[in-house]
């Protein structure tokens, strides 16, 4: 059939249309009302406000496409509105929901042509998305689909406005793959608000609608068609470019927030799209720059990681949570506050306070600071100090300032391991689920695992005077107080937390923990530099911070001081803008002027509780070491070498504070100490005596395998 023929037949049946439309009524068909379709809409985003309802944390919670909330049309870029029209329905104001020309066109297109096409409006197609008997089967409808959406589309024009339908295309549209909606096309393709799409980020968009997951070339090239289209036309310069910055790849939608990644997930979900935190924005901002900061300057002694917490002391608040530092770390989704790891010396503080509660020692107590060997079930254990050097004989006060370990490690013989683990236990250190025997004198030193919430939170007790809560991350309940640590005692062990002076002996009086105003502070750091603590309070705030590497690797040369400290000085500074006054004491402290013979510290008021100051502290004898046996351990197997000679495989048997003179019995025969023993496979069990016969020690061990193995055959 010519052209001329196909369009006299267009120019009829446009004719026929025309009449159509003048006669045709309007029909009754069930659709929801817009403001129905409007709050029946839901974002796949929940957000997370801090305590000033300021949007902090952006985190999707829907896994069912992806919507961004309802955009308003007056928050729609102009440009794409008018490119959008020319490319999807232009004469959209003009008809009443059906345009009868483009669809007599279509129809005779279709009839006529190997390249069929559509003529839906606007309306017809949000008919369609409003209706699911009008949608497409098979990506074309039924004759009688099509019928029925006319007609819906005619009632839908009787009961919207025209600004109503088209705000709801543009946020019912899918754009790109499960993109749903301007305002979520806008940010995944072109990171920007849809008020602020341009004339080519336009023309990308409106293509396609037509067809959301069509290759890149085939969208640059309808979108230069479009633009060529347009009165006047526009340049489909840079398009190719535009388009595969947009499309190639799947879509990645940024949060428009993401300050708090972790308490986004733990607050918020499907049933929780909207939860106010107890956060405060610009502190957590602070805190997740300076962290950037600080671990820039640590990055080339091989720390990757870090986090911090910072907590209101009189309400539990947490005013900043920073799991890590976002982007740049090691593992982004890993939570340094909740991660388990060695405490290293920052449990000290509870360990003296409860010495101090228990009225076993005072502030001014000396300890003796001096090398130790502690037999325990797993051998010799022999502490040192942060600096490997020992000071003799110092004061309950120097030896927690300046975090001697030697002196904790007295402490806890003192004061015993079960005690000092319940005390934990109830402190909120959950993770300590074995007994004494498997942390053994260590504990004092932190061999326990910890994280940064329970040990930031146990420092609160502390700083509100042994009164303990959990920690709140939104502001619904109250939460219940209890006392856990003498009232006196928190205060004596905040004090001297804070002091300069004692803190000196190890670190000098120039350190990232002096402060510019009063504040209590303990570092650590745990086995082979594996993990770094600072924490410390003023009156109002208690700050926490860990740095180190989440896949346990050691740093290199990085301590609590140089590593976590300065961290946590720049936030508490920050926090603190003007001054902290010092706490208050509460009743139950007394001071009194203190002397020490032999002299080892200067004269000085000190803190006691009540009843047990004293004005002048001698040291006292130091204690002798329980005999015991060091080697071979108890349960100890040896294995006999078989290429090594007989007479040159012997065991040494050494034992440590048995006096002078002590005997040695193997089976309950007497060995010579003159020689180590020649070994013999078999179960041995070596006792220690002294020089009465009285058995100081005892311990069983194996030896396995043959003396020599026989030579074989040549």
């Amino acid at each position: 059939m010519s052209n001329g023929v196909v369009r006299a037949i267009k120019r009829g049946t446009r004719a026929g249309a025309l009449c159509a439309l003048l006669i045709w009524p309007v029909l009754s068909f069930a659709l929801p009302s817009f403001d129905k379709v409007q709050r029946d809409y839901v974002s796949t985003e929940a957000v997370l406000l801090d305590r000033h309802g300021e949007p902090i944390q952006e985190l999707r919670v829907d896994q069912h496409g992806r919507r961004l909330p309802w955009v308003p049309l007056s928050d729609v870029s102009p440009a794409f509105t008018r490119i959008l029209l020319r490319a999807e329905d232009k004469r959209f104001f003009d008809h009443g929901g059906v345009d009868w020309l483009a669809l007599s066109d279509a129809a005779l297109d279709n009839l006529f042509s190997s390249k069929p096409r559509g003529a839906s409006t606007l309306s017809m197609q949000v008919a369609a998305m409003l209706e699911r008997e009008l949608k497409a089967h098979k990506q074309h409808r039924t004759l009688g689909q099509k019928w029925e959406q006319i007609r819906a589309a005619r009632t839908l024009e009787s009961h919207w406005s025209k600004r109503q339908i088209l705000e709801a295309y543009l946020n019912l549209s899918t754009f790109r793959g499960e993109i749903q909606g301007v305002g979520a096309a806008a940010r995944a393709l072109f990171g920007k608000h849809p008020s602020g799409l341009n004339e080519r980020e336009s023309l990308i968009l409106a293509v396609l609608l037509r067809g959301p997951n069509t290759t890149t070339d085939v969208v640059a090239k309808r979108a230069c068609a479009l633009a060529k289209s347009m009165e006047p036309p526009l340049a489909c310069t840079e398009l190719d470019a535009l388009a595969a910055g947009a499309l190639d790849g799947a879509p990645k939608m940024r949060p428009a927030a993401a300050l708090a990644p972790h308490v986004g997930r733990a607050l918020l979900s499907q049933q929780a799209r909207s939860v106010q935190s107890t956060l405060d924005g610009e502190v957590q901002g602070f805190v997740l720059e300076a962290m950037n900061r600080q671990l820039a300057v640590l990055a080339r002694q091989h720390v990757t990681d870090a986090a911090a917490l910072v907590v209101d002391n009189a309400s539990g608040e947490v005013l900043a949570y920073v799991g890590n530092q976002g982007e740049s770390s090691s593992a982004r989704y890993v939570d340094g506050v909740r991660a388990m790891r060695q405490a290293g010396s920052v449990l000290k503080p509870f360990l003296y306070e409860l010495a101090i509660e228990e009225r076993l020692l005072t502030a001014a107590s000396l300890l003796d600071d001096s090398p130790v060997n502690l037999v325990t079930p797993t051998g010799l254990y022999v502490p040192q100090d942060y600096d490997r050097d020992f000071k003799g004989m110092v004061s309950l006060r120097t030896a927690l300032s300046a975090s001697l370990n030697v002196p904790a490690v007295r402490t806890l013989m003192l004061v015993g391991v079960d005690g000092f683990i319940e005390r934990l236990r109830e402190l909120g250190f959950e993770g300590l689920t074995r007994d004494a025997d498997y942390y053994g004198y260590a504990l004092a030193l932190g061999s326990a695992e910890v994280n940064l919430w329970q040990l930031t939170n146990a420092y609160r007790t502390l700083a509100n005077g042994g009164v303990a809560s959990p920690l709140k991350l939104t502001q619904n309940g109250k939460p219940v107080a209890r006392r856990l640590l003498n009232r006196a005692a928190a205060y004596i062990v905040a004090d001297a937390l804070s002091d300069r002076a004692a803190r000196s002996v190890t670190f000098g009086l120039s350190n990232p923990l002096s402060a510019r105003t009063w504040a209590a502070v303990k570092t650590g750091t745990s086995k082979d530099m594996r993990d770094n603590w600072c924490v410390g309070f003023s009156t109002r705030y208690t700050v926490g911070v860990w740095v180190g590497n989440f896949d346990g690797s050691a740093m290199w040369d990085v301590s609590g001081v140089t590593g976590a400290a300065p961290l946590w000085l720049e936030i508490m500074e920050r926090l603190h803008a003007g001054s902290s006054a010092p706490p208050v004491a509460p009743p139950g402290v007394e001071s009194a002027q203190v002397h020490f013979d032999p002299p080892v510290e200067a004269p000085r008021e000190e803190l006691f509780l009540e009843g047990t100051a004293e004005a002048f502290v001698a040291a006292k004898p130091a204690e002798k070491t329980h005999p015991a046996i060091v080697y071979p351990e108890r349960g100890q197997i040896i294995a006999l070498d078989p290429d090594i000679p007989e007479a040159l495989q012997r065991v040494p048997f050494e034992a440590i504070g048995a006096g002078a003179q002590w005997q040695w019995r193997l089976n309950g025969e007497p060995v010579s100490d003159a020689a180590p023993w020649r070994p013999q496979p078999g179960r041995w069990q070596l006792t220690l005596h002294d020089v009465n016969g009285t058995q100081l020690d005892s311990v069983q061990f194996e030896v396995r395998g043959n003396a020599r193995a026989p030579a074989r055959e040549q």
